[in-house]
Parts: C-alpha cells; structure tokens; sequence
C-alpha cells in the first residue's frame, strides 16, 4: 500500500474498495440467515469455524447457516463493539512463510447483546431458526471437578445459575434455559458444539449442559439428555493473539480493522456426525466427518497441545518471546524431539493418511513458522488447565504401561520452575494462570521441598505418590534450580 494512502475501514461499504490482492466474500450477505449461535468470538473461532462456513457460503450453499456471535463475560461487550462497527467482518492474515494474503470472513451477522440474565441470548437460542450452538469457551470453562472428573456444583457460578435457571450467567444455563424454551414451545432439541481443545469435548459439553439441568429441573435434563446431540471434535489452527503489530499488517493490505486475525497456512477440523437438527456441508471444504475422531483428537492433543507445553515452559524461563523462537533454541529443539518420540508418541495411534512420526515432523515446521508470532507467554497460559487436560493423561498411561516417564516428569518441573515467576535472567514473568496466586507460591515452597508441587491434589491427585514419577520430578526440579534450564534438557537429552 502507497504510504500516503489511509487504509479504508473495514465496513460493508468498503468491501468493493479493497485492494484486489484481498480477497472478499463472494456471497450476499444481506441474504444470509442465521441458523447458529456461537458463544465466545476470539481469534480461534475467526479464523477456524467461521472460516469454514465463510468458504462454504463463496460456494453458493448453506446460506441459511449464518454465525450469530454471543459472549457472557465482560470482555466479550468490548469485543461486540468493535466487530460491530465494521459490520462483524473480520480481517484473516495467512502468514505463509512463503508470503503473506489476506482475506475477509463474513459468515457473522450479527453479535447480541452482552447482558448479566443473558436474555438476548436464550431467546436467540429459543429461536426455532436456531439449529446448532456452539462454542469457545476455552478448555478451563466447563466448570468440571478435578476431583471427579464431574460438573463442579460448588462453583458460584454454579450454585447461581441452579437458583435463577431463568436469569443464568453462564453459557451452559442460557443453553438449559433455552432449551427448556423449545421443549415448552415445542420447537425441538438443537446441537450443541464444542470447538475447544478437549479431548471428548461433545461429552464434556453434554456432562456439563445435562448435570446443571438436573441439579434444577431433572425432567428438562432427561429430555436433553435424550433429543439433544453433542458431536465430538477436534480442532487445529495456529492463532497468535492481536496486538498492535497484527492491526498495522492489517493496515499494509490497506484495511483498518479493530480486530484482524493472523493465523498459520493449515487447518484441520474433524467431527463426528451427530447433528440432531441438521449441519453446514463442512465436508465440501475440507473438514472430515468420522466415527473415530478420537484418534485424530488423541493425536492433535497429545503430540500438538501437550507439545506446546514442552518447548513453552522451558522459553518462558529462558525468555524466549516467540514459538518459534523456542524451536530456534538448539536444546529446547532437541528436548522436544526427543520426549515427543520417546514419551508421546507410543501413547499415540496412526489416523488415515499419518503416523505419529510424521505428524510430530509436521508440527515442527508448524512451531519453527518464523512468519507466526505466536507468543510464549499466550501457549504457557493457563497451565493449571492444559497440563492437567494434555500432559497428565499421557504420564498416567506411560505409568500403567511401564514406559517412560523421565521427561514428562521434567515437563512438569519446568511449569513448576516457571510458576516461581522469574527468569533465569532475573526478570519478572508476570502472572499467567486464572490461579498465579496459589502457583506462585506452591512454586516457591517447592523450590526447597518439590513433593510441595506434586501435592496440589487438584491438579496431580494420586499422582503424588506414583513413586517412579515423583521421584524424577523431584530430582528435575533440584537440577533446574542448582545447574539451570540448559544444562537440565542436555542432561535428559544425553541420557
């Protein structure tokens, strides 16, 4: 873009007046209909869900499948605002590292209002027109006891939304509130859809939507339970979060968007085909319906997502700013090679088209991407989810089966390392986590006793006394402590 030239704002109107390189929607939007509610419109779910169903309107079908974006937090008014006033378009920036293109998505249409009772959104959701809602919610938000593996009936939120089932906060009591509308109303189930990162996460989904009905109405519960479905999932798309450089690469293409998304050249999105009141042909551009999506699912979370845990930790330390700078560090490299192929992958079984060995050299490239800034600081996020969701399933499984456990054990050290809050350079790793608090100083306690760490029952439980895992944890940490991050993965890697 000439430099005198001011990027146009992203509207609509300005859709004709965007450079040719850009490519825009090649459907009317005025003619969309809605037919899914989807609760939490972050930069995944632009640049992956709604981006399937954007290429699939460009094909001149679906058209009724519209995206009505809803959120129940705060935040999610402030996002509403700015995708309002460019008419929920979204600016999505593919960094290739072989060059850069941008794209505009325009399968939203609309955005409800955020409100404490949630009632725009129930009576959205109530809307016969409704047939699918979905969701990111991340994987820390279904409120499940790490106890029991159950709905967490303790939390607040919780004991809130069983009191005033028809003023809820959260979104799974306006999903029961809404659908307690339809069964009144006599206008059916629709599905409901997780797209977070959970293995089993339409069961989750389901647990959660049918355990708070039940704790109110247990005749609404069992009709949920009994119409509604809740296909299983699994999703995969590398998407940085947007700050100040991802609007100015909006800018280079001449487009003033508030909210752009950059995101990776791949995509994978795999479901399971249970779609109560029908679906979009998302098959006809590129996502695969199958019986099996565990396999895909186990695959993606235990060598993808527990494998952003094991270059992430050790970067944040190190203060390495980028993914791709970690795979840049020669042994963070090797420490990921190495516990992929030793520790992960025997836990992993092939999927049509892939081997776990492949898959894990797919992904390098994938985190090696120069192109994607994607943080280190945004992957270490929320390690009290994504350790418990993605790591400690496979350390669990390695134990039963006898394999081994040395670096997964050295995993879990180094997000206890991490959790003191410092870096080996002296700086300051600012809180991280929805529990920094309680980490940080668990952290500390274990700095001169480790077992302090493995005895968070609700994030380790009986894994405190797996004596062959505890062991090696505790002789990680007092290694990271006395010799220091780089010498600790040589040693592993040497061994």
């Amino acid at each position: 873009m000439d430099e005198l030239t001011q990027p146009l704002k992203l509207s609509n109107a300005t859709l004709p007046d965007l450079s040719p390189q850009v490519r825009v929607p090649q459907y009317d939007r005025a003619a969309l209909t809605p037919g899914i509610v989807h609760i939490g419109l972050g930069n995944f779910h632009r640049a992956h869900q709604a981006w399937y169903l954007h290429r699939l309107f460009d094909q001149g079908l679906n058209h009724d499948w519209a995206i009505i974006g809803a959120g129940v937090r705060p935040n999610d008014a402030w996002q509403r605002d700015k995708l309002g006033v460019q008419d929920h378009l979204t600016t999505l920036i593919e960094l290739d590292p072989a060059a850069t293109s941008a794209e505009i998505c325009g399968s939203m249409t609309g955005f409800l209002p955020v409100e404490p009772d949630n009632a725009a959104l129930i009576a959205q959701m109530a809307d016969p027109a409704i047939r699918i809602v979905a969701l990111t919610v991340t994987e820390g938000g279904y409120y499940i006891d790490p106890a029991t593996g159950g709905l967490d009936a303790t939390h607040p939120d919780i004991q809130h939304d069983t009191a005033h089932p028809d003023s809820p906060r959260t979104a799974f009591g306006a999903i029961v509130a809404a659908l307690n509308q339809r069964r009144r109303n006599g206008h059916g189930p629709f599905t409901g859809q997780s797209c977070d990162n959970l293995q089993g996460n339409g069961a989750i989904l389901r647990q959660t939507v049918v355990s708070l009905a039940r704790l109110s109405d247990p005749d609404l519960a069992d009709w949920i339970d009994a119409q509604c479905t809740f296909p299983n999932s699994m999703v995969d798309c590398i998407v940085p979060a947007t700050g100040p450089a991802e609007i100015a690469l909006a800018c280079s293409f001449g487009i003033d968007d508030a909210a752009p998304v950059t995101h990776e050249n791949f995509r994978q999105w795999v479901i399971e085909d249970s779609f109560c009141a029908g679906r979009p042909d998302w098959d006809r551009v590129g996502a695969t319906f199958t019986s099996d999506v565990h396999s895909y699912e186990a695959m993606k979370i235990r060598l993808l997502n527990a494998g952003h845990q094991v270059i992430a930790n050790p970067g944040e330390i190190l203060g390495l700013g980028t993914i791709a700078d970690c795979m840049a560090h020669p042994e963070i490299r090797a420490f990921f090679y190495r516990i992929e192929q030793r520790e992960i992958a025997p836990h992993v079984a092939p999927v049509p088209g892939t081997t776990p060995d492949a898959y894990i050299d797919m992904i390098a490239g994938r985190f090696a991407n120069p192109a994607i800034r994607d943080t280190t600081r945004r992957v270490a996020f929320d390690g009290s989810a994504r350790h418990t969701g993605f790591v400690l399933p496979i350390i669990r499984d390695a134990l039963t089966a006898g394999t081994a456990i040395e670096g997964l054990a050295l995993v879990e050290a180094l997000w206890a390392r991490m959790c003191d809050g410092t870096r080996e350079d002296g700086s300051t790793i600012q809180p991280n986590d929805p529990h920094w608090a309680d980490l940080q100083a668990t952290a500390r306690t274990a700095r001169h006793r480790p077992m302090a760490w493995l005895e968070q029952a609700h994030i380790y439980g009986d894994l405190a006394t797996a004596s062959r895992f505890a062991t090696a944890f505790e002789s990680w940490l007092n290694q990271l402590w006395s010799d220091g991050c780089v010498a600790t993965l040589r040693a592993y890697c040497a061994d």
